[in-house]
């Protein structure tokens, strides 16, 4: 979960920066945007049906990762995110387990406003999952016996809006939510997550 000193770092470094630039920020036509971001990512059910009488879970955590961003026009842009997520599975029979998800992501963005300061967005775009189970997950399914589900990877969808804010002509301050579907992160018994991000972060335009 997102604490007050990491919010009010990310809003000490935007302004001091906006303390030394000139405010005339925009997003212009063949800029470069990088942005590094830190947010919670909200779990789902991880498989289709229950182990060992409970429903495995992936939790809520932190995600945090770095995103860069080439704009064609004032208006649209094509933006690749790198993210990584430290979670868990829960609601186990047992003790949970330490879960790492790693996400690369393609995206198209088209910026509001964009001659303006404060300018919203929506995206959407498709990637990759990789999983990292700490241990297989083991018990008994119905109509199964007992099982092993292990790790696996595969491909991703997420949509969102946003908005960046620059507070000067060179650094912005970013708010992001969005929609993020994985479709298969364990190697059996897997059912599709429909997931959440809401991140803020800071960037940097050259």
């Amino acid at each position: 979960m997102l604490t007050k000193k990491t919010l009010i770092g990310l809003a000490t470094v935007g302004a001091l920066a906006g303390n030394t630039l000139p405010a005339q920020a925009q997003v212009t036509a063949s800029s470069q945007e990088v942005h590094v971001y830190v947010g919670e990512a909200f779990g789902d059910d991880l498989t289709d049906r229950r182990i060992s009488g409970r429903m495995p879970e992936l939790d809520d955590d932190v995600t945090f990762g770095l995103r860069y961003g080439f704009n064609f026009t004032e208006a649209w842009g094509l933006e690749l995110s790198l993210g990584r997520t430290n979670t868990a599975v829960t609601k186990l029979a047992g003790r949970d387990i330490d879960f790492d998800l790693t996400t690369f992501d393609v995206d198209g963005i088209y910026h509001f406003n964009s001659s303006e300061s404060f300018v919203p967005y929506v995206l959407a775009g498709v990637g990759y999952v990789d999983g990292d189970l700490d241990r297989p997950i083991t018990g008994a399914a119905p109509g199964m016996g007992t099982v092993r589900i292990d790790d696996d990877n595969g491909f991703t969808l997420n949509a969102g809006v946003g908005a960046k804010w620059f507070v000067s002509d060179l650094v912005s301050l970013r708010l992001d939510l969005r929609y993020r579907y994985l479709d298969k992160i364990v190697d059996r018994l897997d059912d599709s997550l429909n997931t959440f991000e809401t991140t803020v972060g800071i960037g940097f335009k050259f």
